[in-house]
This record gives structure tokens, sequence and C-alpha cells, in this order.
């Protein structure tokens, strides 16, 4: 049974909207009961944002995930301390290790320490770095299929920017596999 209560967390322009977006997408594409909502800080890029996306096979009862979030993505060091402590016991925390050094505090949850920005460099665009951190939390927990974020990448994208799925592709495939086995 699926029930994943997600935080996508960094600053604006990280793409953490997105990230969050293209997961409620694919568990919609996939028949499942999915929630969005978006959280911008004042400044919106360069600003704090972060989403609360709910991907579950029951329904959703309220779209706010306060302190029993299955899983954290943070992208940034004030992201990793705010929500860190937003985690039930034996949540995934997800780490930006491109941009924090900070180890996670808590020893009850299962930290990941990604660095996504350098795996995003390394294959062609410094943007996927989003895309990454996505594919790491997918292998993890297997809330929805990669072929489905891909579909739904295909619609958000359009004609005018399929061009960018292969690069997108890649990035979710680096993701999961730096966090693999």
């Amino acid at each position: 049974m699926v029930n994943e209560r997600i935080i996508c967390a960094g600053f604006g322009g990280q793409g953490v909207m997105s990230m969050g977006q293209l997961l409620a997408y694919a568990g919609m594409i996939e028949g499942k009961n999915v929630s969005w909502l978006p959280s911008y800080g004042p400044e919106m890029r360069g600003g704090t944002a972060n989403c609360n996306v709910t991907v579950s096979d029951t329904p959703i009862g309220s779209p706010i995930i306060d302190h029993n979030a299955t899983a954290a993505i943070v992208m940034n060091l004030p992201s990793l301390i705010k929500f860190e402590k937003e985690l039930e016991k034996d949540g995934i925390l997800l780490i930006n290790s491109s941009l924090i050094e900070k180890k996670a505090e808590r020893d009850d949850v299962k930290a990941y320490y990604v660095p996504a920005n350098e795996i995003a460099v390394e294959i062609g665009n410094g943007k996927v770095a989003n895309m990454v951190m996505l594919g790491a939390y997918i292998e993890l927990t297997k809330v929805v299929k990669v072929e489905t974020v891909i579909e739904a990448l295909k619609k958000v994208f359009g004609p005018s920017k399929a061009h960018l799925i292969p690069l997108n592709e890649k990035a979710l495939e680096r993701g999961a596999e730096e966090v693999r086995g």
C-alpha cells in the first residue's frame, strides 16, 4: 500500500516545485490519489520554496504534512535545518551533499547524501539537480515508475522542449544509481 508524504525543499530556482509537481502528476497518471501544496518564501527565485506532496492508494484527508513526512528531499542547508524534524521515525532524508556539508542530526531516519549538483553538471546541465534527487527518491521508494515520470515530463514540457527529455532521463537514472545497492 502506498502512502507517501514528501516534503521537497530548497531555494527558489532549484526546481523543488517542479520536482513535486512531476511526482504528483506521475502518481495521478498511475491512478493514485495525489496532492501538491506549494509554499513560497517572500522572494521566489533565490528565496525559500517547498512543497508538500502526497501520493496514496487511499483518499487524502489533508494536503498538509505536519510532523509525519515519510520523506524529505532537501536541496539546501536552511531546508535541512527546517524540515529534518518533520520526518516520521524511519523516514527517508535525501540531502543534496553538493550544497550541504552538514550531516543529519537524527539517527532514527534513513539519510542519503547525493551530490546532485555535481552529477547534474557532469551529465551536461546543472539545472537537472532536482531530477537527480527525484531519481534517488523514486529508486528508494518505488512510489511511481520512472517511465511514468518521463510520460509526465513529456506532457509538461510539450513538443518545444522535448529535446530536454533525454537529459532528464539520464538525471533520474544517475540519481537512482547513487542510492542503489
